[in-house]
């Protein structure tokens, strides 16, 4: 699970000839020619649509396929987190990131649990959300800090006091040591490099991961993890 730390973070995702399509969502029209403007100074990103509620986010996203769509929560028509679990229904190779105001607790959870790969606030500066978007699109989780602590916390409370099914049950050794560095915000390249493994071994390992679970992205992968208690939370940064 990656926070959004104060810096520029090197990237290397994505080839450089190929342009990362985004999808704009929020109901303030101001916010998406501001988000819009940003984005699009950067070479390898293309902002493909914008909407401005959640059913046009839906709309958009199953016809343009972007790569990434950035989704407000409080939206008219449909809201974000319902957006969100439609969007990830319909189209799962999209990755979602919310970029909300709120930061309350139900809001965070809710559309995690719908699949979000990723929650930022909108006070995330302009190079945290380039970092943010290249991130979610090359598969990992990412979480504003305050967000991050707020799920630490939630899930702490979950697996507080509840027996939770062995991982051995679930999980081979290696596939839950390459969850755990997944959830520190690792790419597949990284992860191979720690547990000298090639990549596309990595990526068998979190495809037999997702089978098991259930899951269809990281973000889901971890979060069971998570409730469960099979990860442990001082262990994730």
């Amino acid at each position: 699970m990656k926070e959004i730390k104060g810096r520029h973070l090197q990237w290397s995702g994505v080839a450089k000839m190929d342009k990362i399509s985004i999808l704009v969502a929020d109901d303030h029209a101001l916010v998406r020619e501001g988000t819009r403007e940003r984005l699009e100074r950067e070479e390898d990103f293309e902002v493909v649509g914008e909407a401005a509620d959640g059913a046009e986010a839906v709309r958009l996203v199953d016809q343009l396929k972007p790569n990434v769509a950035i989704i407000d929560i409080a939206m008219p028509n449909l809201n974000g987190i319902d957006a969100t679990r439609q969007i990830k229904k319909n189209q799962p190779s999209t990755a979602v990131l919310v970029l909300s105001a709120y930061d309350d607790d139900q809001y965070i959870y809710a559309v995690l649990e719908a699949g979000a790969d990723g929650y930022l606030l909108k006070n995330v500066r302009g190079h945290q959300l380039v970092d943010a978007i290249r991130d979610v699109c090359a598969g990992e989780m990412v979480l504003a800090p305050h967000v991050a602590r707020k799920v630490v916390k939630w899930f702490s409370s979950l697996s507080h006091g509840h027996r939770p099914e062995a991982a051995g049950d679930f999980l081979s050794e290696r596939e839950l040591e390459v969850l755990r560095l997944a959830a520190k915000g690792m790419s597949n390249k990284e992860i191979a490099a720690e547990l000298a493994l090639s990549v596309r071994t990595v990526q068998s390992h979190l495809g037999r991961i997702f089978d098991k679970l259930g899951a269809s992205s990281r973000t889901e992968a971890v979060l069971r993890a998570l409730k469960e208690g099979w990860l442990s939370l001082d262990r994730i940064p």
